[in-house]
């Protein structure tokens, strides 16, 4: 079952996190606070700490971008650890799951989220990026974002892999890592040859 979020944000740590995702790009924007404070609500309702150390906590992003250095500053999830993927639809949201207990939950910002934080900004700011920035920073969590249970198809096992597993493909011969094959006709195939892919071969074939 989900754990319980706190509305007020922990305002120092969620300074010390936007320090470090700013540090990366130079600058610090909405979406980077957004990304740090969905990472906290996240983790929280799966009753996780964060920054995390171990492979525990799988991010699933909807995005790419600024957002996503505040997720991985947030949560200690990143690519390189097989903890953080990237399924890019165009929307500012992420799935957490814990691998151990399969739960799975989604954040995203709620409803009228904009509006809202520029009530939050401060006296007289007029400028519509820094009153999002201060709003997003300062507002209740339960205002902020929409946290929601989901069950993830297929399973947080299986997407975060089974590392150290490597066969070929029985189409095109090459190597398929971290369980990633599917079943054919003749034996394993990888998910291009098995007609799941993001390009096209356009290479001449040799006579």
């Amino acid at each position: 079952m989900m754990h319980a979020v706190p509305d007020a944000p922990d305002i120092e740590l969620l300074t010390a996190i936007l320090d470090r995702a700013a540090a990366r790009h130079r600058h610090l924007c909405p979406r980077q606070v957004l990304g740090a404070r969905m990472a906290l609500a996240g983790a929280a309702a799966l009753g996780l700490e964060v920054p995390r150390d171990d492979k525990r906590l799988l991010a699933i992003t909807e995005t790419d971008g600024c957002f996503v250095t505040a997720l991985e500053e947030a949560a200690g999830v990143r690519v390189g650890a097989r903890t953080l993927r990237v399924v890019d639809v165009g929307k500012v949201a992420v799935t957490f799951a814990d691998i151990q207990t399969e739960l799975a939950v989604r954040v995203s910002p709620a409803s009228g989220v904009r509006a809202t934080a520029l009530e939050l900004a401060d006296t007289g700011e007029t400028r519509r990026w820094h009153a999002m920035l201060q709003g997003y920073r300062r507002m209740p969590t339960s205002q902020l974002l929409d946290v929601r249970r989901v069950r993830l198809s297929p399973t947080a096992a299986w997407l975060h892999g089974r590392p150290h597993v490597r066969v070929s493909c029985t189409s095109c011969a090459e190597e398929v890592v971290n369980g990633r094959e599917v079943d054919g006709p003749r034996g394993p195939l990888c998910l291009p040859c098995a007609g799941t892919s993001y390009y096209e071969d356009v290479t001449p074939q040799s006579s």
